[in-house]
């Protein structure tokens, strides 16, 4: 009862190598990512017994994709092929002043044509003890939600814990359904939210200040609305320019607020992945360790995939842990 079972697309990056426009460049590098796949790819890293749920498409592409997922020790039974191609996005990294830029097409995809009904999401559940879910998923299809739903579902009612992290994207849910409305229901099926104040404003349509204060008012107003949520983990991130960030945790759990420093990441070498690579140490931390140990390894992770290119981070237990114990001199281990 200690797998973890994530559920989302796997998507296809094409980036224009080092910092370049892709108006400057005539070769693009590529990476297979998903914000749900990068957690279970990090878990799966740190030695965690990982199952994907999600659907790619019935080509060479998707079979690479499937030899990826796979080469992490992610259990892939439960990934479904169909005709539609592999969803992907473009992505311009910045530096120093120059914002990254995104362009995404995967809306039509394998992932967006995803057929509910087909998981066996009780066989599925069966070994696992947490179920990590994100709001991306459900804004990419209504095929996507409804298999969500499903799973979330069979989840609760088998009293497995269950991680939601809403991750709203203006840019998905066109298919006629609301944003807030499907996240607010999804996230009732849920015990643990990753978020913080702009995600619970967004959910709740409330307008709670990002202070301290107003975090606590809005996870004790989140509770209240939804009973069924009982710690809520934030990321806290200040970009001082695209190539500098700092990242911090805080948390409301069982009724005790704890927080993190700040850690420093100059230069950024990739920005895409962290909040991932947050969730994915939250997980592992609450397995591991009690709430706030667990928050502070969930910082240190995100941190750490700042330096780490690609959409997955790579680091091990070990290497996590240095950093949260204040190793970040960044020596040469010999």
């Amino acid at each position: 009862m200690n797998k973890i079972l994530t559920f989302g697309e796997i998507i296809l990056r094409l980036s224009p190598p080092g910092h370049r426009t892709m108006k400057q460049s005539h070769a693009l590098e590529f990476f297979f990512g998903g914000t749900e796949l990068n957690v279970a790819a990090s878990l799966a890293t740190m030695g965690c017994g990982v199952k994907h749920v999600s659907c790619v498409s019935d080509d060479f592409v998707g079979e690479s994709a499937l030899a990826f997922v796979k080469s992490f020790g992610i259990d892939a039974s439960f990934i479904t092929r169909n005709e539609h191609p592999l969803g992907l996005y473009f992505l311009e990294v910045g530096a120093s002043v120059r914002a990254s830029r995104i362009a995404y097409n995967r809306l039509n995809g394998s992932f967006a044509n995803i057929q509910s009904g087909k998981t066996d999401w009780k066989k599925a559940l069966e070994d696992c003890s947490y179920f990590h879910w994100t709001g991306i998923s459900p804004g990419i299809s209504e095929a996507a939600y409804e298999s969500l739903k499903e799973g979330l579902k069979t989840a609760r009612a088998m009293g497995i814990e269950i991680t939601a992290d809403p991750a709203y994207r203006s840019n998905l849910w066109k298919y006629g359904k609301s944003g807030k409305e499907v996240l607010q229901e999804l996230v009732g099926y849920s015990t643990i939210f990753i978020g913080g104040v702009n995600e619970i404003n967004e959910i709740l349509g409330t307008n709670f200040s990002p202070d301290k204060e107003g975090f606590l008012k809005a996870c004790n107003e989140l509770k209240r609305q939804i009973p069924s949520i009982r710690k809520i983990f934030d990321k806290i991130r200040i970009g001082v320019t695209a190539s500098s960030q700092q990242t911090q945790g805080r948390a409301l759990a069982n009724g005790n607020y704890f927080e993190t420093g700040f850690l420093e990441v100059n230069p950024v070498v990739d920005r895409i992945g962290t909040g991932d690579a947050f969730a994915a140490g939250l997980i592992y931390g609450l397995q591991h360790f009690d709430d706030e140990k667990a928050l502070h390894f969930a910082n240190a992770a995100c941190a750490v995939k700042h330096t780490i290119l690609g959409d997955i981070n790579y680091s091990s237990v070990e290497d996590i842990l240095e950093v949260m114990n204040g190793d970040s001199g960044g020596r040469i281990k010999r």
